[in-house]
């Protein structure tokens, strides 16, 4: 229902609505108005009829009688006689019209002076007003019907006019990269709706030349970056298995692996991101969490300074469906700053059924800074990484539902934990 409130036709047709009833009830009040003042002119005009008649015929008849019906009444006082008969509120009343409530019936009162007489002409205002009262019930059921008669047409005209945008939404919606992009502006007339189904037709297609170059970068990325990455590791293997090289020259190319190892990782884990799940469908794989964060531990003990120590609890061992390396380039996220950023002290990693935290008591971060953390290329006070991993750790948690939430103390560590979603396929080994 609130989508329909919020609708344009709901709006359109509110407006015929409003705008019926708004003509229905000007015509009503301008209909009663002028019934009133027609129904007074009548009453008037026939007053004025019976005083004529009454003076032309006591000009010929001195005797002649006043009008005594019941619509019309008359009254004549002379001045200086005694007035028994007349009602006292009609001789305080001067030479005019007049509305005059008499043993609570309205009357409309003409009173003339003549001749040294004063006359007094009544008209019973009952039938009138019932009369007026039955108009204006037939103005009010007139104004209703009118007013529903206004929001029906509305409603149908909205529709006809809505139907194209509709139609025009329903296509741009259902529009897929490899579609036919004219056929979103087809059947449309050359109007106001015509033109912007042909700018959404211009857009599409630079969107399918975007997703084309898009899909070439990836292969190309996916070809050129991995390939010498896995010469280097090749040759670095080779260079371990040679017996006469030293510890310095084995440290450095244990960090040459290392290096070569989260290269790998981040390029696969970009590649995966830069791929559209409607272009591709995505890996689903069965995660050990706590599998992979053991290991995570052990590939990243080589950033612990010696008065750093390391605590492990596995208070649940969930399986988490998703792609292993997107998983894994979190995990090690977290656990990575943890590490090189506590120079004393200990990092606690828990796992539960749903949750992943990773607590240190290392340098903290800015109270100014821990909102920036997740963008794009921020690197912090003190920061030695390339501001990419933060950001990356935000991108595949978007993808797959999960939550990052990181609270720290400057000064007193930092607290990182990873929600996963429900949605995930969680399960307890």
């Amino acid at each position: 229902m609130s989508n329909v409130r919020h609708s344009l036709r709901f709006r359109l047709a509110t407006t015929f609505f409003l705008f019926g009833a708004s003509i229905s009830l000007l015509l009503s009040m301008g209909l009663s108005f002028a019934a009133h003042n027609l129904g007074e002119h009548l009453m008037d005009e026939t007053l004025s009829a019976e005083m004529d008649d009454y003076l032309f015929r006591r000009a010929r008849n001195p005797q002649a009688l006043l009008p005594a019906t019941v619509s019309v009444r008359g009254f004549v006082h002379k001045q200086g006689d005694a007035a028994a008969d007349i009602p006292p509120e009609l001789l305080r009343l001067t030479p005019g019209k007049h509305e005059l409530l008499l043993d609570d019936i309205p009357y409309r009162v003409a009173v003339f002076d003549r001749d040294g007489e004063r006359y007094f002409m009544l008209f019973n205002e009952i039938q009138q007003h019932h009369r007026e009262q039955e108009f204006l019930v037939y103005l009010v059921f007139g104004a209703l019907i009118a007013t529903l008669m206004s929001a029906g047409i509305g409603w149908f005209l909205a529709g006809r006019v809505v139907a194209p945008l509709t139609e025009l939404a329903r296509r741009v919606s259902a529009a897929k990269p490899e579609d036919e992009v004219h056929e979103v502006a087809k059947g449309f007339d050359d109007n106001e709706i015509g033109k912007l189904a042909g700018v959404f037709g211009g857009y599409l297609t630079r969107m399918k030349a975007f997703i084309d170059r898009e899909r070439a970068f990836t292969l190309d990325v996916s070809h050129e970056l991995r390939t010498p990455l896995a010469i280097v590791q090749g040759a670095v293997e080779l260079m371990e298995g040679d017996n006469t090289l030293g510890n310095k020259q084995r440290e450095r190319l244990a960090r040459i692996t290392r290096a070569n190892r989260e290269m790998t990782g981040i390029t696969s884990a970009l590649l995966l991101m830069a791929r559209e799940e409607t272009l591709a469908e995505p890996v689903v794989q069965n995660c050990d969490v706590w599998k992979l964060v053991a290991d995570t531990v052990e590939a990243h003990r080589y950033l612990l300074n010696e008065t750093t120590t390391v605590e492990l609890a596995c208070i649940s061992q969930p399986h988490i469906e998703a792609e292993r390396t997107l998983l894994g380039i979190v995990v090690a996220n977290l656990i990575r700053n943890a590490f090189a950023y506590t120079d004393s002290g200990k990092v606690s990693i828990a796992l539960e059924d749903d949750t992943l935290t990773v607590t240190d008591t290392g340098r903290g971060i800015p109270e100014q800074e821990i909102g920036k953390i997740f963008q794009r290329q921020f690197k912090g006070s003190g920061s030695t990484g390339s501001g990419i991993g933060l950001s990356l750790v935000k991108r595949i948690c978007d993808r797959y539902g999960w939550e990052a939430v990181i609270k720290s103390s400057p000064g007193h560590g930092t607290s990182a934990r990873l929600i996963f979603a429900k949605s995930s396929a969680l399960s307890t080994g």
